[in-house]
């Protein structure tokens, strides 16, 4: 005697095979609707784009999966049985509605390659982005992109919080929560204006000599700061900043009016370097070098406009 009972309902239906195993998939769906249209087995499977033997087949495993025959074949072409009739109805309606989601999946795809949401360090926004974006107006001229810049840390956090598409930092490591590729390495310089004693010294200055040395700095959180206070850790620094300055701009103004030193990616100092406004200090036995890296949200692989931005700065895509 069966179970009447809501509990005994529940169980009954935890038994049952998932919905994808009972129900025809939409491809097999389409097929029969071309039967139905045609009245040939052969039209309709070229209409699908397969052969009339896979057709055949795909028919036969509805019929099994099914328990009813759909199509009744004879040398004069393929009709519906009185069932297939029934299942043919039932079938439209499912394909119309899978009609009405792709329909909705590409209106939200459109929507998603209008725009692009950039976050990024200070360097790189000011020192590689701008050529990254002319390439990509080349792909999407279509896109609009909005570009916030801040320190690496900032920028973590835009990603972390769903305000930024794709992001780029600096520092020595990939921010928690994320995924990345290195899209650049970087070189830190340590810079003075002309006038400073450094300047016209002959011999490197040793890392314990720049550790102690108040110097010109970034604020905590950038990748430049990041890089400088790991490299200078096992001498002590660095020693309390001469100024801490929220951008690479401010404290590349306050060297030039010789503030002080300061340790500056190469990027940001090449003009001024050239023009002698800036002057290069070589440093005895401390690498500063960095990767300069693209990251996004493990959850959400970089797609659309983002997905092209990052092939631009990487070459090969990120596989998914």
């Amino acid at each position: 005697m069966s179970d009447g009972s809501p509990e005994g309902a529940a169980d009954r239906a935890a038994r049952r095979p998932p919905l994808a195993h009972r129900v025809p998939d939409l491809g097999a769906l389409e097929l029969l609707l071309a039967v139905a249209r045609h009245g040939s087995l052969g039209r309709a499977a070229r209409e699908v784009g397969i052969s009339q033997p896979a057709a055949s087949g795909r028919i036969r495993s509805m019929e099994r999966r099914l328990g009813v025959a759909l199509v009744d074949r004879s040398p004069t072409g393929s009709r519906l049985t009185p069932a297939g009739v029934l299942v043919t109805d039932w079938a439209r309606r499912i394909v119309e509605a899978a009609e009405a989601f792709d329909a909705g999946a590409q209106a939200l795809r459109g929507h998603r390659d209008s725009r692009l949401r950039i976050a990024a360090s200070m360097t790189i926004a000011e020192y590689l982005l701008p050529g990254w974006l002319v390439a990509l107006r080349a792909l999407r001229p279509d896109t609009a992109v909005s570009l916030y810049a801040g320190n690496s840390a900032a920028v973590a956090d835009r990603l972390a919080s769903g305000e930024a598409d794709l992001g780029f930092v600096e520092g020595l490591r990939i921010p928690a929560g994320l995924d990345g590729a290195t899209v650049a390495e970087d070189r830190l310089l340590v810079v003075v204006a002309p006038g400073h004693p450094w300047a016209r010294r002959r011999t490197p200055v040793p890392p314990a000599e720049l550790a102690a040395a108040p110097l010109v700095l970034r604020e905590p959180g950038s990748g430049t700061r990041q890089v400088l206070d790991a490299a200078l850790a096992r001498y002590g620094g660095p020693a309390a900043p001469l100024l801490e300055l929220a951008s690479t701009t401010a404290v590349k103004a306050a060297a030039v009016s010789g503030a002080g030193p300061t340790v500056l990616s190469e990027l940001a100092v090449t003009d001024e370097l050239a023009a002698r406004r800036l002057v290069a200090v070589e440093l005895a036995d401390v690498p500063l070098r960095r990767a300069l890296r693209a990251v996004w949200r493990r959850s959400q692989r970089p797609a659309g406009p983002a997905r092209e931005l990052l092939a631009l700065t990487t070459g090969p895509r990120p596989a998914g």
